[in-house]
């Protein structure tokens, strides 16, 4: 299992998972993938505009890492049957999992922001001890789409109003639980070991939803 503060590093071994496919009948499971390089995404619920914008960006590079031997996988944290709702509606050729209680997140180590608390004396490192003044102070804009650079939660509601995306009560459910999970990206070769891995804002909250471009996952495929 990955260190919940450490992402998997290129060398290590990808760690088994088996989990349910939204847009297929079927289980996923690491097992079923070796001997294929596979590009694997972790990224919060689709109550989160920035990892719906991603799912779509990798689904645009599906064809060119497809062409390369490279399968496109995205795991959201969103429950089965709302997600697959919303897939109806956006379908997406991307290998779509669920994992609701964020599991294979944290197997591949990828993070999540843990606050202190009020008044607490501890110092923070983020993103493992994060003050809530640091979160608030955050301005972001990272697709271009906001007037100006904005706190993070108000980003995820303009855009959410934008897209005439509405948070049902499962989503709220997720948000509730897993909203300060980070996203991450990793490419693993056939023999199943880490080959490169990208995690969203571990400099600090400035850049939340950050994620790799087309060009920076191309690059890493074409290094396979």
């Amino acid at each position: 299992m990955g260190d919940p503060l450490r992402p998997l590093q290129p060398g290590q071994a990808a760690p088994a998972f088996a989990l349910p496919s939204v847009n297929l009948e079927a289980t996923v499971s690491l097992a079923d993938l070796r001997g294929r390089p596979f590009l694997i995404g972790f990224f919060r619920g689709l109550h989160c505009p920035f990892c719906r914008r991603q799912v779509t960006q990798l689904a645009g590079l599906q064809p060119a890492l497809r062409a390369a031997g490279v399968e496109t996988l995205a795991v959201i944290n969103t429950p089965m049957e709302r997600a697959r709702l919303y897939f109806r509606f956006r379908p997406t050729p991307v290998l779509l999992l669920s994992d609701p209680d964020c599991g294979t997140h944290r197997a591949f180590g990828v993070p999540r922001i843990e606050f202190l608390p009020d008044g607490s004396s501890e110092q923070p490192a983020w993103p493992a001890r994060a003050s809530m003044a640091q979160f608030q102070a955050a301005r972001v804009n990272p697709t271009g789409e906001l007037p100006a650079p904005t706190q993070p939660m108000e980003a995820n509601q303009v855009l959410n109003a934008k897209d005439g995306f509405e948070l049902d009560d499962t989503d709220r459910a997720i948000f509730e639980k897993h909203g300060t999970q980070l996203a991450g990206h990793f490419l693993v070769d056939a023999a199943g070991l880490v080959a490169w891995v990208q995690i969203e804002a571990l400099d600090g909250p400035n850049s939340l939803c950050i994620f790799p471009t087309a060009a920076q996952i191309i690059a890493a495929a074409s290094r396979l």
